[in-house]
């Protein structure tokens, strides 16, 4: 049995690694502000006497004795990201500080989630880990990018002056139960907006593109890469290399909901990227033929099936 910390466990990410890190016979720490996570999302998992739910911002020093932790604490969509940038700049760059410290004292394995935004607008496509990225440092979604760019930044100096065993997960867009109904992302705003029958809203003409990834894949991919060998430290694109453009995506979830909504198209937001694919040789080479295996539709049934139960 390893002991595990998970910060913003109770998020939509971290919820679901908590609940398979517990089947794997662990015992796991949750820790979380509940600024985006939801107790509802862990609330199943307090029964268990493995688990512990801590309420705590990661930007204050958190003191444990752990095996591994995984850092998943931060704002991750750009309405939250956005409401208040200061905190979410200090909760990627502090609470990375605070991790790896942490990891340091207590000579944990300690993984980073961080994400496809540090490419910004992509130049190449697909995006390769090697690839530097196109971030515009003083836009709107900079507190985010940036601030996943200095923690992976962080993550390699503690590794590199320090010694400490780190990884780290650059995540492409991912979906499924437990997302928030009004956290601005796109697959969950057109769920619920054609759930409630409401005018689904497409940023600019839909052709741009994204690959969307469910959450199991995810996660198996998070845990295959911790339990690397301290040789492996990424980072490493976990995401779906299938590629949809928006309208597609909007059509899809019209005819699994059997909607009345209609397509409505709205003006792109600031530095919206026109394409997200992520190239996932490396995952497969380094995580034993790790890939999705979940394809979009079914997916797509199972969230949908997830947000008429948490709307009704």
């Amino acid at each position: 049995m390893k002991k595990i910390l998970v910060t913003g466990g109770a998020g939509f990410i971290g919820s679901h690694l908590c609940e398979r890190l517990l089947k794997e016979g662990n015992e796991v720490i949750c820790l979380d502000n509940y600024f985006t996570g939801n107790k509802q999302n862990i609330v199943h998992l307090i029964d268990n006497p493995f688990f512990e739910m801590v309420r705590h911002d990661i930007t204050t020093p958190y003191y444990i004795e752990v095996d591994e932790i995984y850092n998943l604490a931060c704002p991750a969509s750009p309405i939250h990201y956005q409401y208040n940038p200061i905190k979410t700049i200090k909760t990627s760059v502090m609470g990375a500080i605070n991790v790896l410290g942490l990891a340091k004292r207590i000579k944990a394995k300690v993984l980073q989630a961080s994400t496809s935004e540090v490419y910004g607008d992509p130049q190449i496509h697909p995006q390769t880990e090697d690839y530097w990225g196109n971030v515009n440092p003083i836009g709107k979604r900079s507190c985010y990018d940036e601030g996943k760019r200095c923690a992976e930044t962080l993550f390699m100096d503690y590794y590199y002056q320090n010694n400490v065993k780190i990884k780290i997960a650059r995540i492409f867009n991912t979906y499924g139960p437990h997302m928030l109904p009004n956290d601005g992302r796109v697959v969950s705003n057109f769920v619920v907006q054609a759930i409630q029958n409401k005018d689904l809203t497409i940023f600019g003409d839909g052709s741009q593109t994204r690959s969307f990834q469910y959450i199991d894949d995810l996660v198996e991919g998070i845990v295959r890469l911790m339990n690397t060998g301290n040789d492996v430290i990424g980072p490493v694109n976990l995401g779906n290399p299938k590629e949809f453009k928006i309208s597609e995506l909007a059509d899809l979830i019209l005819k699994l909901t059997e909607s009345k909504s209609k397509i409505v198209h709205v003006e792109l937001p600031e530095d919206d990227p026109e394409q997200r694919q992520p190239d996932i040789r490396l995952a497969k080479k380094l995580l034993n033929n790790w890939e999705p295996d979940i394809q979009l539709e079914q997916g797509l049934i199972n969230t949908i099936s997830y947000f008429k139960k948490i709307l009704k």
